[in-house]
Formats: C-alpha cells, structure tokens, sequence
C-alpha cells in the first residue's frame, strides 16, 4: 500500500566538487502485527508484501504452518489520531486464524515485544526449535559449489528496488537446480525472509523442501530459525553466521553455508548436502 521510495535532496560530493541533487531512499515504516487484536509484534519494514511478511513472521514462530491455518489478514486502523483528515497508514496487520488453531502464548508474545524481533536469544530457543518444528528437514537437495557460488549474481539481478537506492536486503529461494523461485527486498534481512516463507504458505507450497535460501549481509539466529520453521534444508549468506546460529544448523540438520563469494564459502553445517571436489 505504501511506496517502497522516497525522493530527498541531498549534497553530492564527488572528486570535491558539490552539487545539489535528489536522491532515491528507501522507505522504512513500522509495522505492527496484531493476531485476533491482539499486538504480537512491530517490526521496521519497507512497505510491500505486508500480509506475507506476517505470515512468514507466524511460521518462523510456530504458530501456524499451513495455508489453511490462516483464515483471513487484513489492514486495519493505522490512522494518526493526532490528525482526523488522515488516511491509514496501512501499518498495522491483523491475523484470524481458522477454528482450532492455538493462538500465540503470552510467553512468545512478552519474549517479542521485550526483544522487538532481533534475535536476541540462548540455548532454550535452540531446544524450542527443534521441538516445535513440524517439518523435518530433508536429506536433498544436493548442490554444487558452481550453482552455490551463482546464487548471489542471480539475486542481485532480481533486486529492482535495490539499484535504485543500494539500501535493502533481500532473500531469495532456489530450487535445487538454480532455479530462481522468489525473491524479496527489505530493509531488514529478517523480513526478506519472512516475506519470501509468507508467500510460499499462503500458496500452500510449505514445507519448502528441495530448495536453498540465499540472504544478503550475515546469517544470525533467527535467520536459521526461520529456514528451519519453513523446511528449508540449505541456507547461504554472502557473509559471517553467527556462533548460535551454527549452533542451530548443527542441532537440526540443516546446511549452512557463510562468505558466499564467487566460488570461495565457508560450510558450517550439513556439508552432505554439498557436493565437494573429491581428493
């Protein structure tokens, strides 16, 4: 509902000369998730995607895990109070979930609202993870380090709003041969993902099995959270995971690979799934 962009002017410096010009920005606008009312959570977002990116948001937290779990999403009051004449903001989301689906626990509700969804977390989330997790990961694909070392090329390419401002992340899903299935832009990696995961299950394609999930920048906690809460069984970042993200990699199978750069890698996790130069 909201634009992606915004124009300001800005003073250019170039070789010491200046000049004034505008400049294409990335909008970043809160967005507050609410499921039956009530407020889960707020997230900084780039518009766009909204209603996928709290879905995605549901699965990577367990509270639903198919399509048919989600009975409706809609925009709701997101007006200023402060000023009558103004439209919505189109920044709050409200989530019905279908007849006999749990909703969320205080617990998970105190947790996000104390962390606002930044990963902080420690062992217990690792073994809350696992235990939660309806899809088992699965053994393939198997994948080469040339498709591997392509991955970031083929994202790039995807990314429209990015060479227009070079200030978003994105998350793009491959299926085992390459094959660019979806891509998403935001300005945090973390809703890159949840929008890509949101859209595969309000398509009813979850879990994602046989696919990979590159993402822009690191790779924390959470990120491995939500590739394993969707199926996802390899997860590339162009740079550095985090030790508790290893962590998880290792405890639920999944491949994680870090410094995605052309044909260099590091593989932290499930290098099974990597089909590595013999000798």
């Amino acid at each position: 509902m909201g634009r992606v962009t915004e124009r300001r002017r800005v003073l250019r410096v170039r070789d010491g000369r200046v000049d004034e010009r505008p400049d294409t920005l990335t909008v970043e606008e809160p967005l507050e998730i609410r499921v039956a009312g009530r407020r889960l959570a707020v997230t900084m977002r780039t518009p766009g995607d909204d209603f996928a990116l709290a879905c995605g948001f549901l699965v990577a937290e367990g509270v639903v895990a198919e399509a048919g779990e989600v009975s409706r999403v809609v925009y709701c009051g997101g007006r200023d109070r402060s000023d009558p004449e103004a439209g919505n903001s189109y920044n709050v989301v409200d989530i019905a979930l279908a007849p006999g689906v749990a909703p969320p626990a205080e617990s998970l509700e105190r947790r996000v609202t104390t962390t606002s969804a930044c990963g902080i977390c420690g062992r217990t989330e690792l073994e809350a993870v696992r235990t939660t997790a309806r899809y088992p990961l699965a053994s393939g694909p198997r994948v080469g380090l040339d498709l591997l070392g392509a991955l970031p090329d083929r994202v790039r390419a995807a990314q429209r709003v990015f060479e227009r401002t070079g200030g978003l992340h994105a998350a793009g899903l491959f299926a085992g041969d390459g094959t660019l299935l979806d891509v998403r832009e935001d300005v945090g990696r973390h809703n890159a993902v949840d929008k890509v995961v949101g859209r595969a299950l309000q398509a009813g394609r979850l879990p994602l099995d046989g696919t990979v999930l590159l993402v822009s920048g690191r790779a924390s906690f959470e990120l491995v959270q939500k590739a394993v809460m969707a199926g996802i069984p390899i997860l590339a970042a162009v740079s550095a995971p985090s030790s508790l993200a290893v962590d998880l990699a290792l405890e639920t199978g999944l491949t994680l690979v870090g410094f995605l750069r052309g044909g260099s890698m590091n593989i932290y996790a499930g290098a099974e799934r990597v089909v590595l130069p013999s000798g």
